[in-house]
């Protein structure tokens, strides 16, 4: 007898009847097999470290001009580096506060390694560097014209840390400079040694479009690759992967806006 209005007969997740279907005579129905202790159902996740070349150090209030030597940045910041010329000063700045830049150099912007922010042009160094971008932008969609989309570095270099077994750096080496896209930024390299280069290590920067690429210039150009604030505290990106490095310029230049004018800054090469 059946159920009156299909009682016994289940829904699908459409709403409709599926009938009940009994196993046959002599036959077993095969259990699932279920994850045993000790066995991995996924590969593990395993993010790079980021390639860190320039550190910006926010410095103490106090600290003299001669902790600023190479010895002294690695015992008072745990850095070990030389200082880089690479903020400008202002144009605005009085003859008598170049004595408060570090490190200044000769010439129209005056570069220096850091002073205090008041000082400093950020503004034109960012403007500077996105107008740069733009243009180096524009260059490399004429390069790569034709080439399908290529899977970044960071994204190979993760698979490989996740199981060097099975996808050694060798094969994750050859498989990036396999891309057609990889080869066209290389060739164009090597046709024009010294003029438009184009890094393949900024190839998912170049990816993420004209603007992205614009900001992300920008942004470097003031916050290096790490910032260290007063109090220890260290910014940088996880990882060499764009997502990590739109966190941490996220937030180093929410920190930088936020300082105070008299808050010296300091950059170092690593």
């Amino acid at each position: 007898m059946t159920a009156p209005n299909g009682a016994a007969t289940p829904l699908s997740r459409y709403g409709t009847r599926v009938p009940t279907v009994s196993p046959r005579k002599g036959r077993t129905s095969v259990p699932t097999p279920t994850p045993t202790a000790g066995t991995t159902a996924a590969r593990p996740v395993v993010t790079p470290t980021a390639t860190i070349s320039t550190m910006i150090v926010c410095l103490p209030d106090g600290l003299p001009s001669q902790a600023l030597t190479a010895t002294q940045l690695d015992r008072h910041f745990g850095v070990s580096g030389a200082l880089q010329p690479r903020f400008w000063a202002s144009p605005s700045m009085w003859l008598w506060q170049r004595r408060h830049l570090v490190a200044p150099r000769k010439g129209r912007p005056v570069y220096c390694a850091g002073g205090p922010v008041k000082l400093l042009d950020l503004a034109a160094m960012r403007h500077a560097a996105g107008v740069g971008a733009g243009i180096r932008h524009q260059l490399w969609q004429r390069v790569v014209h034709g080439t399908r989309p290529a899977t970044p570095w960071s994204t190979l270099l993760a698979r490989h840390l996740a199981d060097p077994a099975r996808y050694p750096r060798e094969r994750a080496v050859a498989d990036f400079h396999h891309q057609p896209r990889v080869n066209a930024m290389r060739m164009h390299n090597a046709a024009s040694h010294g003029g438009g280069y184009l890094s393949v290590g900024e190839l998912e920067m170049f990816q993420a479009g004209p603007m992205a690429y614009q900001h992300y210039s920008a942004s470097t150009a003031v916050c290096g690759d790490a910032l260290l604030t007063p109090d220890g505290h260290k910014l940088a990106p996880a990882s060499d992967a764009l997502t990590h490095w739109v966190t941490y310029l996220e937030q180093a230049n929410r920190y930088l806006d936020t300082v105070e004018a008299d808050q010296r800054l300091i950059a170092v090469a690593l």
